[in-house]
């Protein structure tokens, strides 16, 4: 599936800032995954499909963490922004 990817480190209650110029799924992965979604197998994920813009997920836990922003097999593309905001935002 083509999707956009941005990779990133965080931390425990970081958060994801992502802009996106049309609606479309906005999720964050963590490495197994994100190698599930790669595969095409089932997989677990925060957010969803989003259409109101700038989309902001709680990191749940410290790692290598994968953002994942896709049509659902859908056509058409999109461009997105994506920000690592360390600590939790309010």
């Amino acid at each position: 599936m083509e999707h956009l990817h941005y990779p990133i480190d965080a931390q425990d209650n970081d958060q994801v800032e992502v802009t996106i110029d049309r609606a479309a799924n906005v999720q964050l992965l963590d490495s197994v995954n994100y190698e599930h979604y790669r595969q095409g197998r089932s997989f677990r994920y925060e957010g969803g499909y989003a259409t109101v813009t700038p989309v902001r997920l709680t990191v749940p836990r410290a790692g290598r963490w994968h953002v994942v922003i896709d049509h659902g097999g859908g056509a058409g593309r999109v461009k997105a922004s994506v920000r690592h905001l360390s600590g939790a935002v309010a």
